[in-house]
């Protein structure tokens, strides 16, 4: 459970939290804090969706082929870069068919994931992926996307039938039998191994830099109450520390979005393989 709230979600119950609670009560659902129907992670998810459309109303009417700015680049490292993790980079390599169509789909999840990661770094805001409704919300509608890409591409009974090894003879569909569940339980399982993996490391992360803030900054408080140039001495550390988990948190934060990046390509890559 959230226990956090931070003034921006505060305002937003404050001005629309008896729209939410009507709504919730007309559902039969009971919120969990009635003070704050609307949580924190929902608020800071509308908040990300915000920082990426106006960035993208931004940045498109500045796009240019022969003089490209500093945003633009940014941008296109995230879609092809030397090192070849982009998300045109993955598709091509994981997806046998024609990937780059799916790259719409799967660059809006990553960049909705970044900038969810990045979000606490700016003190009034907090990282939505670091509750795990988030994290799950996204694993399902990838994994929702790749099986449904897998039955447009086999068929649904095609589809199905990848499950059992793509049995031909009769060995084969004997062995398949006690394969199938097995796939479809590995194949569900992923919705867990997105979420878990995705919200326990920023969870993670976050967590971190919270205690060792504290940490820090107990013993400038210390020194402040005894003299103020030795607070100001002290306070010298938890000026600087932050700097290097701010810049850890930025690392688990693009590393996490390229394994939520890459596992969804594979995934896809198998769903529509013509063999399995």
């Amino acid at each position: 459970m959230e226990t956090h709230v931070s003034w921006l979600t505060q305002i937003v119950n404050q001005y629309l939290g008896h729209f939410a609670l009507g709504l919730l009560s007309a559902l039969h659902i009971q919120p969990s804090n009635p003070a704050t129907p609307i949580p924190e992670h929902v608020v800071m998810s509308f908040v990300v969706v915000l920082i990426g459309v106006l960035g993208t109303l931004w940045l498109r009417p500045r796009l240019s082929v022969e003089n490209p700015g500093g945003a633009q680049q940014v941008a296109e490292l995230l879609i092809t870069n030397p090192v070849g993790f982009g998300i045109r980079d993955l598709l091509d390599e994981n997806v046998a068919h024609g990937g780059r169509k799916y790259m719409a789909m799967i660059g809006s999840v990553s960049v909705f994931i970044l900038i969810s990661n990045l979000l606490s770094l700016f003190p009034a805001f907090s990282a939505p992926t670091a509750e795990k409704a988030v994290p799950l919300g996204c694993a399902i509608v990838i994994f929702l996307y790749f099986n449904w890409q897998g039955i447009r591409h086999h068929g649904v009974v095609h589809y199905l039938i990848t499950f059992a090894g793509s049995p031909r003879q009769l060995g084969d569909w004997l062995l398949g039998i006690l394969l199938f569940p097995v796939e479809i339980i590995s194949t569900t399982a992923r919705i867990l191994s997105l979420t878990v993996r995705l919200w326990a490391n920023i969870f993670a992360s976050d967590l971190l830099y919270v205690i060792f803030l504290g940490l820090l900054v107990q013993p400038a408080v210390w020194g402040w109450h005894k003299s103020p140039v030795l607070g100001i001495v002290l306070g010298i550390f938890p000026a600087i520390i932050p700097l290097a988990f701010i810049g850890l948190h930025i690392f688990v934060a693009i590393i996490q979005t390229y394994v939520f990046t890459l596992l969804p390509t594979i995934y896809i890559g198998i769903a529509t393989a013509d063999e399995h």
